[in-house]
């Protein structure tokens, strides 16, 4: 049964002059209410559909690959059995989504996919990376003389309950403790440079220290070990360690500083001059104090680049299985040349203390990471 459509009466001149609105007729009102409206899925949602489509995708690949895998073809090893079940488990997951959705939401699927497989593998690199030492060093990690003792007198067939790292701990912290006095002047000073001050000369500098942020550690430590310990005859202490920390310090430094700097909106600058401020009030007062978190993920980056490097060390420093806290006299031991001395020497058990040593390594790395966080964040009044 069909419904006739009324035209509304026209519309009567009212006694000022102008129309009155007429209301639409009865008949009007219900057609545009029953009216249906084709709405746009959102590409976001998920229905039970796609749930079903993702299940069944993932578990007929598996099992695809298990049976190619096992009875078809003559393949083996983990890592060809993933990539095949990946492509199977994309291929499966977005022809079923095709078969009852729009192009559209399978382009958005198959972005979604490759995108969260990307995520998915960059954070189980990192979980392993972190994970695997403490899981080869945990028997040597155990003991408390760990980390208050140190190597003397010590060897590489020795129980876990004797020894330890204290030594290489307090040898890394006054090592990047030096570099880091050393250039964290040298490199914010460069990035106010580069930012604030300009010129010709703000060019080749900024051409310098990018060139220098890819410059080899080995390269480096051979730069002080001729400068300091073959032409000015200085022995392989501390210090010269902490030198050669400080050239692969600073550059990283000056770089990370510099990109904080130029972010910086130019609307404070120019407030704080028109408020009678000088150029050095104005760096020093306002945009310092407003960078401060980046110049701190600038000094956790320089840090996290020092605290790691075994070839400029292993140059510069020597190796040493005593408590040394003097960076001025005798060979000083560090994390990073502790671990890579035990690491090859062949022993299983003083292989074991070479993994525990890299996880005392990963854990300082987080405090100091931690402690200039805190440090550097804002301060809300």
């Amino acid at each position: 049964m069909t419904e006739t459509l009324v035209r509304p009466p026209a519309a009567e001149p009212s006694p000022s002059g102008g129309v009155d609105a007429v209301e639409p007729t009865t008949a009007l009102r219900d057609v545009d209410l029953d009216s249906k409206r084709v709405r746009p899925r959102a590409i976001r949602s998920r229905t039970f559909d796609d749930i079903a489509c993702l299940a069944g995708a993932f578990a007929g690949s598996l099992a695809t690959t298990y049976i190619l895998y096992e009875f078809v073809l003559p393949f083996d090893g983990r890592l060809g059995f993933f990539l095949c079940w990946y492509l199977l488990f994309l291929g499966m997951y977005l022809g079923a989504t095709a078969l009852s959705n729009p192009r559209t939401v399978v382009v958005d699927r198959l972005a979604s996919t490759l995108v969260q497989a990307g995520a998915g593998l960059t954070a189980l690199a990192l979980a392993s990376a972190v994970t695997f030492p403490f899981i080869r060093g945990y028997h040597a990690l155990v003991h408390l003389n760990f980390l208050t003792s140190d190597m003397g007198g010590v060897g590489p067939q020795d129980a876990f309950n004797r020894g330890g790292v204290l030594h290489a701990i307090v040898g890394t912290l006054i090592e990047i403790g030096i570099a880091l006095i050393i250039a964290l002047p040298l490199g914010i000073g460069a990035a106010v440079y580069m930012s604030e001050v300009g010129g010709k000369f703000a060019r080749v500098v900024r051409t310098v220290v990018e060139a220098m942020t890819a410059l080899p550690s080995v390269v480096a430590g051979l730069f002080i070990y001729t400068l300091l310990i073959v032409d000015l005859h200085i022995p392989k202490t501390g210090f010269t360690a902490a030198m050669a920390l400080a050239v692969m310090i600073l550059p990283i430094i000056a770089r990370a500083s510099d990109v904080v700097l130029r972010v910086v909106p130019g609307g404070l600058r120019e407030a704080s001059l028109a408020l009678g401020a000088s150029r050095w009030q104005t760096v020093w007062r306002v945009v310092l104090p407003t960078v401060r978190p980046g110049l701190a993920t600038a000094v956790i980056l320089g840090v996290a680049r020092g605290i790691g490097e075994t070839s400029p060390v292993l140059l510069t420093s020597g190796n040493s299985s005593f408590f040394n806290a003097n960076p001025f006299s005798q060979p000083m031991d560090s994390l990073p040349l502790q671990t890579y001395f035990a690491v090859r020497s062949g022993e299983p058990m003083y292989i074991e203390r070479g993994f525990a040593t890299a996880c005392v390594l990963l854990i300082l790395v987080l405090l100091l990471f931690i402690t200039a966080r805190l440090l550097a964040r804002q301060r809300v009044r």
